[in-house]
């Protein structure tokens, strides 16, 4: 039977949020090679014992970290999507910022190894996520009407949708700030969505 007491989870789940936060980011500076459980430790603020208490190797924590980021990604893309308040184009933009947007100027110079590194260690958990992000997209595209916008032109929503992944994608190597992504895929969104408002206006 554990020690550990109900009342002892919620302590001990923030501990291990903040330790795969922690990891991500020295992940992103310095690439998986590159980083050490020594580091990790010393960014999360925490001993290196206290680290291994958690993670046994420096591969369990890079899935445990990459894994916590794509549901908490995923989280927020289903509440962005969901927001009736805004308009379609706001809300798509808010989905691919919390999808692809936060990387943008995330990496380091040592970073080159982390998509071999990934492809490795999580890539099919990488494809089932991604998966499930597009097709968060493709509801969304559908329930807003602009998909049967398109449907005249022999379109369908996946291929909308891979086309901002496609935009979201470019955009995450060329503009130099986040603030920069999030207007050219302002304007990626505003450009599809002219179908729909061109519709509401008729």
């Amino acid at each position: 039977m554990s020690g550990e007491s109900a009342t002892d989870r919620p302590a001990e789940d923030a501990r291990r949020r903040r330790l795969m936060d922690a990891a991500l980011t020295v992940f992103l500076r310095f690439g998986f090679r590159k980083t050490s459980m020594d580091e990790v430790a010393r960014a999360a603020g925490v001993s290196r014992q206290g680290l291994y208490l958690h993670f046994a190797t420096k591969e369990e924590l890079f899935r445990a970290s990459v894994e916590h980021f794509l549901d908490g990604a995923l989280g927020a893309v289903t509440a962005a999507l969901g927001d009736a308040e805004l308009p379609l184009e706001m809300r798509l933009v808010g989905a691919f910022d919390a999808w692809v947007g936060r990387f943008v100027g995330a990496f380091g110079p040592g970073a080159a190894d982390l998509s071999t590194a990934s492809d490795e260690l999580v890539g099919p958990m990488i494809a089932q996520r991604e998966g499930q992000f597009i097709e968060a997209v493709i509801k969304a595209l559908r329930a807003s009407g602009l998909v049967a916008a398109y449907r005249p032109l022999g379109i369908t929503g996946r291929q909308l949708a891979a086309t901002l992944y496609a935009a979201a994608r470019g955009l995450k190597h060329s503009a130099g700030t986040r603030e920069a992504f999030v207007e050219g895929m302002t304007i990626a969104a505003r450009v599809m969505c002219c179908p729909r408002r061109e519709a509401r206006d008729e």
